[in-house]
């Protein structure tokens, strides 16, 4: 028989989220100052907690698995990352915005720069982790390969290799809430958000209502990946031209090319849009967000395709938000009020080329002082046939089209096939 494995014991739990009893007070977070000590470190350790000034963890949902890795012996509870060279390969900011406690609610713009601005606390003990990490990588898409060979897009050597391999700078982005700014953002009061966060994930976060000291969040959700093509330079220069593509996860085009959406091939068609770009001299921005389905998650996203598939009449444009509505309560719960502080931690201020139909991202965009000069719909003859009934539904609904609107004569006759066909 097997010998469990030896897991990290504690004497006890305590059973209490408010403040401890030490005296020790932890390093205060001072949302919207430009000097990243003035302002503060992000401490999630839940190695000390004196030392923690943030409600939640760090590595958003991963932290379940970290839990895992803990219990079953494989992890040592009290482990502290080594970050030797783990710096940023490109410098990014700081920019105006990073300082404006308005622009950049939703993430922590300092997050990448923890081993330079925070090396004396790191030092002191101070369990202080990288929410943000830059590298730089090449990437292989069979449909950019397809793209060369039909003279869309030219090998340069640089940015576009012989190969086809496409040479970016990554950003990946952990998620840190502010929570007034959320609430601002969302015009809610911040006890209101506080207690309905708690309440809708089942009590996880009792700091949230019992903390009001705190007012940093590390939610459970998905990070934010970035691409950026071309030199990072280019993308605060307002003599260049920069094209942005903000795409939001679809697991089931993006990576599996399922063919009832257009989300993996609009990705492309943003990426070469931006490679395009950045030949020209200017460069390329894509925003991949976590938010698969919506934000409503691929077991829901499922269930909606089979209502839509089996509802009497067939799949059709004209129930297409209908039958979402009905599983999910409501059309979308991305809420894109958010969307941009990435763009604002990246310094821009303009966009020349918007890859995207959503009205929904435009208006938030625009909203939050971004100007933008044109926006590009993908080109009808990349839409699967399948997903004709999305893309006719959200141009119905609002979304940018340069051709002519469908009415609802258009949307009644448009169907998808059927679930065994």
């Amino acid at each position: 028989m097997e010998t469990p494995k030896a897991v990290s014991k504690h004497k006890h739990i305590v059973l209490t989220s408010h403040p401890g009893k030490s005296g020790q007070k932890p390093i205060p977070i001072n949302w919207g100052e430009s000097d990243p000590i003035k302002r503060g470190p992000i401490i999630g350790t839940v190695r000390n907690a004196n030392h923690r000034n943030v409600i939640g963890t760090h590595s958003g949902s991963y932290a379940v698995y970290r839990a895992l890795a803990i219990a079953s012996g494989a992890l040592q509870a009290n482990h502290r990352a080594d970050l030797t060279n783990t710096s940023p390969v490109v410098h990014i900011g700081p920019h105006p915005s990073w300082s404006d406690a308005n622009k950049i609610v939703c993430l922590d713009p300092f997050g990448a720069l923890v081993g330079g601005s925070y090396t004396t606390l790191y030092e002191q003990g101070h369990d202080i982790f990288p929410t943000i990490a830059i590298t730089k990588a090449h990437i292989n898409m069979p449909e950019l390969q397809d793209s060369i060979i039909k003279g869309r897009l030219q090998v340069d050597g640089k940015i576009l290799k012989n190969n086809g391999s496409l040479v970016v700078t990554k950003v990946a982005i952990d998620p840190v809430w502010y929570l007034p700014g959320i609430a601002q953002r969302l015009k809610i009061n911040e006890s209101d958000l506080r207690r309905i966060l708690f309440q809708q994930t089942g009590g996880m976060f009792p700091e949230l209502v019992t903390r009001p000291d705190l007012h940093v969040f590390l939610p459970p959700i998905g990070g934010t990946t970035v691409y950026l093509i071309g030199e990072v330079e280019a993308i605060t220069n307002p003599s260049k031209l920069l094209a942005v593509r903000v795409h939001d996860e679809c697991n089931g085009s993006d990576v599996f090319g399922s063919d009832i959406c257009t989300c993996r091939p609009y990705l492309v068609h943003g990426i070469e849009v931006c490679i395009q770009t950045a030949q020209e001299g200017g460069a390329g921005v894509i925003v991949y967000f976590r938010k698969e389905g919506r934000a409503l998650g691929e077991v829901t996203k499922f269930l909606v395709y089979n209502a839509r598939k089996r509802q009497e009449g067939g799949d059709s444009a004209e129930a297409y938000f209908t039958r979402t509505e009905c599983v999910a309560g409501l059309q979308d719960m991305r809420f894109q009020e958010l969307m941009p502080d990435v763009l604002h931690w990246l310094g821009i201020t303009r966009i020349d080329r918007l890859v995207s139909m959503s009205d929904l991202k435009y208006n938030a965009i625009i909203s939050s002082g971004i100007e933008v000069i044109e926006r590009i719909a993908i080109p009808d003859d990349w839409i699967p046939e399948d997903a004709r009934v999305e893309i006719a539904a959200k141009q119905a609904a609002g979304y940018y089209t340069p051709g002519e609107v469908p009415d609802a004569v258009t949307l009644a006759e448009i169907k998808g096939r059927g679930l065994g066909d």
